[in-house]
């Protein structure tokens, strides 16, 4: 069975990663446009680098769940892809090995001069850290109003799928909330969440649960379908 999920915030809030949009737009105190997006790094690089920074220490500290666990454990049986939100990498901690990242990597660098010169960071990036081309690095993320290059990549990976789950993410930030529109008609689709964003349905089965909970769910759901 070829499993498409679609992975938000949530799942990694879980870990204890803070997620943004949860007190009117801020994230760790900062506006989201000072800190994430093209007019903020330009106005202020060094506040920009220190929050990703910030970030990125604050990833190397925490550990995958049960949810990025139970997901990477679903390979064992089924033909799986993550597409996620996430700039993080507890996917690929856990143990997936087909992850898509729509939003950019947390522990990359990329070339402001050449956007596919893309490298491992694991370290703080600082103003005055340049790439060979002598251009300053910057973090490989995708900030608001930046095109997001691997939709395409997701849209075909969704098209294909039999299993959309969708976890941890209100589907309401764009592109990525669009995916599901590309499901086939003939594709199941499962919704965990706390606040789910949409009901149950003929084609949709939600689980109002957090990730860790409701992950396991939809799995235990899966395998009785599967043995069918």
């Amino acid at each position: 069975m070829k499993i498409a999920v679609l992975t938000g915030a949530g799942i990694s809030q879980e870990s204890g990663i803070n997620t943004f949009r949860d007190s009117d737009g801020l994230w760790e105190g900062h506006d989201v446009m000072e800190v994430a997006s093209p007019q903020g790094y330009k106005r202020n690089p060094e506040l920009v680098l220190d929050f990703y920074n910030q970030r990125r220490r604050q990833l190397l500290e925490v550990e995958p769940n049960l949810a990025h666990k139970a997901l990477a454990q679903l390979e064992k049986d089924h033909e799986v892809v993550i597409i996620t939100q996430n700039v993080d990498d507890l996917h690929e901690r856990a143990g997936s090995t087909r992850v898509v990242h729509l939003h950019g990597e947390l522990l990359k660098a990329r070339s402001s001069f050449d956007e596919d010169l893309i490298m491992d960071w694991r370290k703080d990036l600082l103003v005055g850290d340049f790439c060979k081309h002598n251009s300053q690095l910057r973090p490989h993320i995708v900030w608001f109003g930046e095109a997001v290059p691997m939709m395409d990549v997701a849209i075909n990976l969704v098209q294909v799928a039999d299993v959309i789950i969708i976890v941890g993410t209100s589907m309401q930030v764009y592109p990525a909330a669009s995916l599901i529109q590309y499901a086939s008609e003939d594709a199941k689709a499962y919704f965990v969440d706390p606040k789910p964003s949409m009901n149950s349905s003929n084609r949709i089965t939600v689980f109002s649960e957090k990730a860790t909970v409701g992950v396991p769910m939809v799995i235990e759901e899966l395998n009785v379908r599967h043995k069918k």
